[in-house]
C-alpha cells in the first residue's frame, strides 16, 4: 500500500485544510481561484494535494508532477493536464484549438503563438469544467519543463468565472509563481511533531531520542515518519547510535541501497523515465535481464509501487535511486530505456535517453538531438530547444560544431528570457577554438543579452564591436547589428560611454559597407544615421522610404529585429497610422512566435499608442501585461508604460514617485532615455496641473535627448506661461522644421498648434484652427482635446468669451471621457473663468464598472463575441459571459443590444 502513513502526515495541519476547503469551496460554486503551496521538501504539500483532491468529490480532479529529469521536454507536463480535456478541442476557437494541436503533435503546422496556446488551454479547461467543477494540482512545480511552467502560469493569472481551480506546490516561489496567492507552508509545532512521532513509532522510545529526532526533523512530516526507521529498537528505547544529522534524502538512499540487487537496478530503472510508463520500464528490464519479482521489495517497503503507472513514494526516493547509482549504471539504464522507446511516436524522448546514456561525444547522438531542437522550435518550445542543443554541443566531437551548437543553444535561451542560462551557454561556446564567424555571432549574443537584461550604457559598444566583425564576414548580418547598436544607444542616451553614444555610433553606422541589395533594414540605417549624425530634414526621406518597405516581403525574423525600431521611427516622423499599425503588428508577431524577451517592448509601444488615442484603459492593461511579462523574463524595461499613464491621468504623487525611481534605477544602469522619458512624464504632468515651471524645467531636461520629440510641444505650452518667449520660438521652429519635413497631419497639427502659442491675433487663430483641422483627421484624441484647450485658453484671453467657452467645453468633454483628469481640471477652471458651468462627470456607484467589466461591454457593444472578446483580453469565454451578467446588473440592462443606449462612443 503506498504512500503509509497518509492521513497521519496532516497532523496539525488544521488552518491549512480550512484554506484548501474554502478553495475547493468556491471552486465548486463556480468561481477560479489559484493558489501556490510553497515550502521545503517533506514538508507536507503532497499530503495536503492528497487532501484537495479527496475533497473535490463534486468535480473532476487532474493531477500532474513535475520530474526532475523530465525538464527539458517541451510541454511534458502540460500535456498531462489537457490529456483528459482533449476531446473537447471542437469546442475551443479554431486559431486556440489548432494552437493546442501544433504543441501536442496532433497536427502539423508553423510554430504557435505562446499567448494563444496559454489562452487555449485557459479555454480548453474551461470547456472541460462546464459540467462539474475541475480541480488542476501541479506538485513539485520547480521540476516543470519551463514550457509548462509558463503556460500554467499564464492560465493561473488569468482565471476569471470558469469553476477551475489551479494549485501549484514548490520549494521556492520562482519569478514564474511570483504574484499568485501563495501559502506557505512550514514545519509542526514541537506538541504536534511529537504527536505524529509517537503515532508511527511501534516499540517504546526514550524521551531523550524522540526529543533529538524532534529537534534534527524541524517539524517536518517526511522526516518525522523517515529518520526513525534507520533506528533498531534498542536504539528508540536507550538512545545509543542516533543518526547523525544527515536528512531527509540520506535516509532514503540508506532505505534504498539497502535493497537487493535487483530491486535497485529496477529502482533506478524506474527513476530514470519520468513518464512512469510501466509498460516501456518492464521492456526495458527485460532486455537488462532483471528479474519481474524484483518491484516486490520496493512495494514491500514503501518506497514505490508498480502498476499501470509507476509511483515513488516520493520525489526524493526517486533521487536517491538514481543519485545513488554510479554513473555506469545510470548509462546502462538510459541506453536500455532509449532501445525499448518507440523512435517514431517519441523521437525526442529516445534521443534523449540515448544522450544520458552517452559514455562520451557522440556525433549521431549529437544530431539526433539537434534534429529534437528544430522539433521543439516548431512548437514553440524554446527552452526546449536550448536543453537540446546544450546536450548535443555537449555530445559533439568537432569543435566548430560543438560551438555552433551552444550559441545557438544560447540564442534560444535569450528567446526565452532565461538569460542567467543564455550567459552560461555563451561562455561553453567561448571555451572552444571559434571561428572568425562564430566569434563575430559570441559577440553579438553578449551584446543581445547586455541590451535585454540591463538597457545599459555597455551594450552599445559591445554591439559595435560585433559589427565590425561581422563586416568581414557577413556584412548583411554587420549592417543589421549596426542598427541594434544605434538601437541600443538611443537607450543609453546621455548616459552612454563616450565610444558608443548615439552619435559616434551613428558615424560608423552610416560608414558601414554597402550591400549588393538595398533592403528596408538598410534604408532604416541610414535614415537613422543621418538623423542623429546630420539632421532632421536630411533623415525624413530616407525613413519614410524605409517604412514604406515593411510588409509582406520581410520574414519573420527580419521584422522582429526590425519592428521596434521601425515604430519609434514612424513616431518620429510623427506618423501615427503607421506607429500604431507596426506597434500592432510588434505585439502579433511576439505573441505568435513566442519570443518572450521582446513582449515588454513590444506591448509598451502599443499602450503608448492607446495613450494618445485617449483609450487609458486599453493602455493600462498592455501595461499590465508588459510588466508582468517583464517580470517574468527577469528584464529591466523602466516603467514607460506606468508613467505614461500616471501623467496624463493628473496623478501627481504617482508620476514623481514613478519618475524619481526611474531616474533612479536609470541612472544607476545606464538608460538614459529612461531618465529623459521620465523627465517628460513630468512635464506633461506638470503642464496638465498648470504648474508650468516645473513643466519647464523638466521639459528642458528632456529635450537634451534627441529622440524624445514629443518634449518639443510640452516646452513651448509651458515656456509660453512662464514668460520664457525665446525658448518658446525655438522649440516651435524645431516643431515646425519637423513639420515641413514629415508633412504628416500629427507633426503639422501639433507644429501649428504651438506657432500659434508664438504668434498673436489672426495669424495666431488661424493656426489654432489649422491645428484642430489636422488634428481631426488623426486617431489621436488627446492632442485634439489640447489643441481646442488651448485655442479655448487663447479665445477668453481674447474677451471672446461665448466662442471660448464653445472650445473649452468640448476640451473639457473629451478629458472627461478619456480620463485626464488633471486636464480636465485645467479645461473646468478655464471653462468657469469663461463665464460657462462644466459639471465633473460622477458615475454613481451602484452602476460604476471595473476597468475590465468596461473593456468587455465596449467590446460586446461593438459587435464582438464572448470568444472573441475572451481571445482578445486573454481570458475565457465564461468569463467574458460572468462579467456581462454583472455589467448589465449594474446599467440595469437586460441584453447586449442595449449597450449601445447605455455606453458611450
Amino acid at each position: 500500500m503506498l504512500p503509509p502513513h497518509r492521513s497521519l502526515e496532516l497532523t496539525g495541519r488544521d488552518a491549512e485544510r480550512d484554506a484548501l476547503d474554502q478553495l475547493v469551496a468556491a471552486v465548486c460554486s463556480g468561481e477560479s481561484r489559484a493558489l501556490v503551496l510553497s515550502g521545503e521538501a517533506g514538508v507536507g504539500k503532497t499530503a495536503l494535494m492528497d487532501h484537495l483532491a479527496a475533497q473535490a468529490h463534486r468535480g473532476q480532479v487532474v493531477r500532474v508532477s513535475g520530474v526532475q529529469s523530465e525538464m527539458e521536454l517541451a510541454f511534458a507536463a502540460l500535456h498531462q493536464v489537457c490529456a483528459p480535456a482533449l476531446g473537447l478541442l471542437d469546442r475551443v476557437p479554431a486559431p486556440q484549438a489548432e494552437a493546442l494541436r501544433t504543441v501536442f503533435g496532433i497536427s502539423a503546422g508553423p510554430p504557435p503563438d505562446m499567448f494563444l496556446i496559454g489562452l487555449g488551454v485557459l479555454s480548453l479547461l474551461a470547456e472541460a469544467a462546464v459540467d462539474q467543477p475541475l480541480l488542476c494540482l501541479v506538485d513539485d512545480q520547480q521540476w516543470l519543463d519551463r514550457c509548462s511552467a509558463q503556460i500554467l502560469s499564464f492560465v493561473a493569472r488569468r482565471l476569471g468565472a470558469e469553476s477551475l481551480g489551479l494549485v501549484f506546490a514548490t520549494r521556492e516561489v520562482g519569478p514564474i509563481l511570483q504574484g499568485l496567492p501563495e501559502y506557505q507552508i512550514g514545519g509542526l509545532r514541537d506538541a504536534d511533531a511529537r504527536s505524529l512521532l509517537d503515532a508511527v513509532l511501534t516499540v517504546p522510545i526514550d524521551a531523550q531520542v524522540r526529543n533529538q529526532l524532534v529537534a534534527e526533523a524541524h517539524g517536518n512530516p517526511l522526516a518525522l515518519l523517515e529518520l526513525p526507521r534507520g533506528l533498531t529498537p534498542a536504539q528508540l528505547a536507550g538512545g545509543f547510535g542516533l543518526p547523525g544529522a544527515s536528512g531527509i534524502e540520506e535516509s532514503f538512499v540508506q532505505r534504498v541501497t539497502a535493497m537487493p540487487a535487483e530491486t535497485r537496478r529496477l529502482l533506478l530503472l524506474a527513476a530514470a523515465e519520468p513518464s512512469g510508463d510501466d509498460a516501456l520500464v518492464r521492456r526495458a528490464a527485460v532486455r537488462l535481464g532483471i528479474d519481474p519479482q524484483a518491484a516486490a521489495p520496493a512495494t514491500d517497503a514503501g518506497l514505490a509501487e508498480f502498476a499501470n503507472r509507476i509511483r515513488f513514494r516520493h520525489p526524493l526516493v526517486r533521487s536517491a535511486a538514481y543519485c545513488s547509482a554510479s554513473a555506469a549504471e545510470q548509462r546502462e539504464v538510459h541506453q536500455a530505456l532509449a532501445a525499448e522507446t518507440d523512435a517514431e511516436a517519441d523521437p525526442d524522448r529516445r534521443a534523449w535517453h540515448r544522450a544520458q546514456g552517452a559514455a562520451g561525444p557522440d556525433e549521431e547522438i549529437a544530431e539526433e538531438l539537434e534534429r529534437s531542437a528544430g522539433r521543439a522550435q516548431a512548437r514553440s518550445g524554446f527552452a526546449a530547444t536550448a536543453a537540446f542543443l546544450q546536450r548535443s554541443a555537449a555530445l559533439t566531437i568537432d569543435p566548430v560544431k560543438r560551438a555552433g551548437r551552444a550559441l545557438a543553444a544560447a540564442q534560444a535561451e535569450l528567446q526565452t528570457g532565461a538569460f542567467d542560462s543564455a550567459a552560461e551557454l555563451l561562455a561553453m561556446a567561448e571555451g572552444e577554438q571559434l571561428s572568425e564567424l562564430q566569434r563575430a555571432r559570441a559577440d553579438l549574443v553578449h551584446a543581445q543579452l547586455a541590451f535585454l537584461t540591463n538597457r545599459g550604457n555597455d551594450a552599445p559598444q559591445l554591439m559595435l564591436k560585433a559589427a565590425r566583425r561581422l563586416e568581414k564576414v557577413d556584412v548583411v548580418l554587420a549592417r543589421t547589428t549596426y542598427l541594434d547598436a544605434l538601437s541600443a544607444a538611443i537607450f543609453a542616451g546621455h548616459l552612454a560611454t563616450p565610444d558608443g553614444d548615439v552619435l559616434a555610433v551613428a558615424q560608423e553606422a552610416a560608414a558601414a559597407p554597402q550591400p549588393a541589395v538595398t533592403r528596408s533594414v538598410d534604408l532604416l540605417l541610414e535614415g537613422s544615421a543621418l538623423y542623429y549624425r546630420d539632421g532632421y530634414a536630411a533623415s525624413a526621406p530616407t525613413l519614410h522610404k524605409a517604412l514604406a518597405g515593411f510588409g509582406p516581403g520581410l520574414s519573420v525574423e527580419e521584422e522582429l529585429q526590425l519592428l521596434w525600431m521601425a515604430a519609434t521611427t514612424a513616431l518620429r516622423l510623427w506618423d501615427a497610422d503607421r506607429w500604431a499599425e507596426l506597434s500592432r503588428r510588434h505585439v502579433q508577431l511576439v505573441r505568435q512566435t513566442g519570443v518572450l524577451s521582446d513582449v515588454a517592448l513590444a506591448l509598451t509601444s502599443l499602450a503608448y499608442v492607446s495613450v494618445f488615442a485617449g483609450d487609458l484603459e486599453a493602455a493600462a492593461s498592455l501595461t499590465d501585461e508588459a510588466e508582468a511579462a517583464n517580470e517574468v523574463t527577469g528584464g529591466k524595461l523602466a516603467p514607460y508604460g506606468r508613467l505614461a499613464l500616471a501623467a496624463f491621468r493628473g496623478d501627481r504623487s504617482e508620476t514623481l514617485a514613478l519618475a524619481e525611481a526611474t531616474k533612479r534605477d536609470g541612472s544607476r544602469r545606464g538608460e538614459g532615455i529612461g531618465v529623459a522619458f521620465a523627465d517628460w512624464a513630468s512635464a506633461v504632468l506638470a503642464n496638465g496641473l498648470g504648474r508650468y515651471q516645473d513643466a519647464l524645467d523638466a521639459a528642458q531636461r528632456s529635450a537634451e535627448d534627441r529622440s524624445i520629440i514629443l518634449v518639443h510641444s510640452e516646452l513651448v505650452e509651458a515656456a509660453v506661461r512662464t514668460g520664457a518667449i525665446d525658448t518658446a520660438h525655438r522649440a516651435a521652429q524645431t516643431l515646425q522644421e519637423m513639420a515641413t519635413a514629415t508633412g504628416t497631419d500629427w507633426a503639422l497639427g501639433v507644429s501649428a498648434r504651438c506657432r500659434a502659442m508664438v504668434t498673436a491675433g489672426e495669424t495666431a487663430e488661424g493656426l489654432y484652427r489649422e491645428a484642430i483641422t489636422h488634428l481631426e483627421k488623426t486617431a489621436l484624441k488627446v492632442e485634439l482635446a489640447r489643441a481646442q484647450l488651448l485655442y479655448g485658453e487663447w479665445l477668453r484671453r481674447e474677451r471672446r468669451r461665448t466662442d471660448a467657452r464653445e472650445y473649452l467645453r468640448t476640451a473639457h468633454s473629451g478629458f472627461e471621457a478619456m480620463g485626464l483628469a488633471g486636464f480636465a481640471d485645467r479645461a473646468r477652471r478655464e471653462l468657469q473663468a469663461a463665464g460657462g458651468t462644466a459639471r465633473k462627470r460622477v458615475v454613481p456607484t451602484r452602476t460604476e464598472l471595473t476597468a475590465q467589466e468596461a473593456q468587455i461591454a465596449r467590446m460586446a457593444r461593438d459587435g464582438l463575441s464572448n470568444p472573441e472578446i475572451a481571445t482578445r483580453l486573454f481570458i475565457s469565454a465564461r468569463t467574458v459571459q460572468y462579467h456581462l451578467r454583472k455589467v448589465f446588473s449594474k446599467l440595469e440592462i437586460a441584453s447586449r443590444s442595449q449597450l449601445d443606449q447605455v455606453l458611450p462612443r
